[in-house]
């Protein structure tokens, strides 16, 4: 049953716009009585815009239809917003990876999605805000998925929209196949609390979800709501005879391993010296590069449809 105090804006990615399944679904939801306004973004920030215009257009839930990019816009428009004013999001996953929607457990298939966007209740979850200068230039954006910096961000921003379309998530790891042959290392040091360490590292992630890259699973207890960040470090090695060493910890994730520590932390930074290049982040699917950035927990800035019982949310550890 319809709730008459909701209004919902779906924002489509507008390649996906034309979808014959999603039209279908969203013409069932009208008839059902459902009232939802539509917008097809045609560039890139039309998805944040739109968000942020959710409250002059009425709506009490945005609805994000696309992948883990279009997810990410619609975030950071919603976090332009007044919190306490901030209309809810749902999820209508069509991406080539949707790792956020999977991980939390939302139906691929259109019309069930679409509908549990619509009727699923909403969960406040944390927001991390990214704090970054590149080139001198400051910026602020959100995420509420994952960062991955380093070698996990060059697979994912150097993999081929046509073989992420083929290959799915796996395009990502027969990308980062590829890579293992000739990787490198990113140089920066690391602040969080107390501490203070300088790395040269092969991966960094922080993730407030678990996965990221089409189903890599880089950060195993993350919870959505606990304001922390879980934050994997993967050291660098110097011989391929290494790797099945690397590989076993990362079936592990130890607090203080060889190659992988996993900590969490509220906060932290990474600053590079001047003479290094900017490292590249993935920030829920959107490419960046930074030479100083900090990540940051917002702590349950943000009401997101999930259902029920829903792994990722810490509240249901007690039930």
């Amino acid at each position: 049953m319809t709730d008459p105090q909701q209004r919902y804006l779906l924002i489509i990615n507008g390649k996906s716009a034309g979808n014959p399944a999603l039209r279908d679904a969203v013409e069932a939801q009208r008839k059902a009585g459902t009232p939802i306004i539509v917008r097809a973004t045609w560039e890139g920030g039309d998805a944040a815009d739109f968000a942020a215009q959710a409250l002059d257009l009425g709506a009490t839930c945005v609805i994000a239809c696309g992948g883990d990019g279009t997810v990410n816009e619609v975030v950071n428009g919603l976090m332009r917003l007044p919190h306490d004013h901030r209309p809810s999001l749902g999820v209508v996953p069509m991406g080539s990876a949707n790792d956020f929607a999977t991980s939390v457990g939302l139906p691929l298939e259109l019309d069930r999605a679409l509908a549990d966007a619509v009727r699923l209740p909403s969960a406040p979850i944390d927001v991390i805000r990214m704090t970054a200068e590149a080139r001198g230039e400051p910026s602020v954006c959100y995420y509420i998925n994952m960062t991955t910096g380093g070698f996990g961000a060059e697979i994912t921003s150097s993999t081929p929209k046509t073989l992420k379309r083929m290959l799915g998530g796996g395009a990502y790891s027969l990308m980062g196949a590829l890579k293992a042959w000739r990787h490198r290392s990113y140089r920066g040091t690391l602040h969080w609390g107390d501490h203070e360490q300088a790395a040269s590292l092969l991966l960094l992630a922080l993730g407030n979800g678990r996965q990221s890259g089409g189903g890599q699973v880089l950060a195993p207890r993350a919870k959505l709501d606990d304001g922390r960040l879980d934050v994997l470090l993967v050291k660098d090695f110097h011989s391929v005879t290494e790797l099945p060493a690397l590989l076993g910890e990362l079936q592990q994730f130890p607090a203080e391993g060889r190659y992988v520590r996993y900590f969490t932390a509220s906060q932290l930074t990474v600053t590079t010296r001047s003479d290094d290049e900017p490292w590249p982040l993935t920030l829920d699917g959107e490419a960046k590069r930074y030479q100083r950035f900090t990540a940051e927990v917002v702590p349950l800035a943000l009401k997101v449809r999930l259902p029920e019982g829903c792994s990722l949310l810490s509240a249901n550890d007690r039930h």
